[in-house]
């Protein structure tokens, strides 16, 4: 188990998006992306509350929600941790986000006129140079 140092997560007032729900979009999106692994801790519902200035209650509830989802789980007197089930539900997880980024990019796409074949183009000529990218950079390490 690693110690997280602190828990990047931001709310916004003006989303139509309950808090309570962003941070468990949030939290669900840092454990799909390996950033919160099986058997970190949360921090204390307190702690996180006085981090975001908002009620403790919203962050018992997102607490709450996650523990439901069978994403953390509370030990007694101990804190709220990951679960160890965090493999399977962070790939599902991933797939769920790209699956929404991908929407997104397909609609923007259907609005600017853009065809699929241009796109599919697009992303791997981008995913081509992300590779070359990150090659470049492990063999300068």
């Amino acid at each position: 188990m690693r110690e997280v140092e602190v828990m990047q997560i931001h709310i916004s007032t003006h989303d139509k998006v309950p808090i309570y729900l962003q941070v468990v979009n949030q939290i669900r999106y840092l454990v799909a992306a390996g950033r919160l692994a099986a058997g970190d801790e949360l921090p204390p519902i307190r702690v996180l509350a006085e981090q975001l200035v908002v009620n403790p209650n919203t962050i018992a509830r997102a607490y709450r929600e996650l523990e439901q989802a069978g994403i953390v789980e509370k030990r007694r007197t101990a804190g709220t941790y990951v679960t160890e089930q965090g493999s399977p539900l962070a790939r599902r997880e991933r797939l769920k986000i790209l699956t929404e980024r991908i929407d997104q990019l397909l609609a923007e796409a259907l609005q600017m006129d853009v065809k699929l074949e241009d796109i599919i183009k697009l992303v791997n000529q981008r995913s081509t140079a992300l590779n070359a990218s990150r090659l470049k950079d492990s063999t300068d390490a």
